[in-house]
């Protein structure tokens, strides 16, 4: 009962961790927790990152260290876990509210058969909902998004590509 006790307790923890790229979203609205395990006096969690190569990596796995650290576990164990690959069909909708909230237009479209092979996006703009939108570039501030601009509202905004 302890052990099932302690991993909420760790959940709840972990929900207070935020992607320091996106800070809008958590590890959790992410998706990157694979797994929390407790043995004897050591917690081990097994994240997965949103791509190989990703720099928020180490920053995340140090923020994980220290929401543990802070609430007296002190054994932690930080495990990558690369296969499966990450994908946005792991974000909570509740991470792509947030998104969208925020001025990110969120991913809209589910992996086919977990293969990421997508269909061309609608991207509606997050701040008036237009779908006329342009792609501007594959290439946004961070890997994981794009740059889009909106024909509407003129507004230019970042996407978070589906993979």
């Amino acid at each position: 009962m302890k052990e099932i006790m302690l991993k909420d307790d760790i959940y709840t923890w972990l929900s207070a961790v935020t992607d320091p790229e996106v800070p809008v979203l958590t590890i959790l609205d992410l998706g990157i927790v694979r797994k929390v395990s407790v043995e004897e006096n050591a917690v081990t969690i097994t994240i997965t990152p949103t791509y190989s190569g990703c720099p928020a990596m180490d920053v995340i796995a140090m923020n994980i260290r220290m929401a543990l650290l802070s609430h007296g576990i002190k054994k932690i164990n930080i495990e990558n876990q690369l296969s499966p690959a990450w994908t946005t069909d792991w974000m909570t909708d509740e991470g792509k509210r947030k998104l969208k909230e925020y001025g990110i237009a969120p991913p809209v479209r589910k992996s086919q058969n977990g293969l990421g092979l997508f269909e061309e996006d609608i991207v509606a703009c997050p701040r008036c909902g237009s779908e006329d939108t342009t792609l501007t570039s594959q290439f946004g501030p961070t890997s994981c998004k794009s740059l889009y601009k909106c024909n509407s509202c003129h507004e230019p905004f970042e996407h978070f590509k589906c993979h």
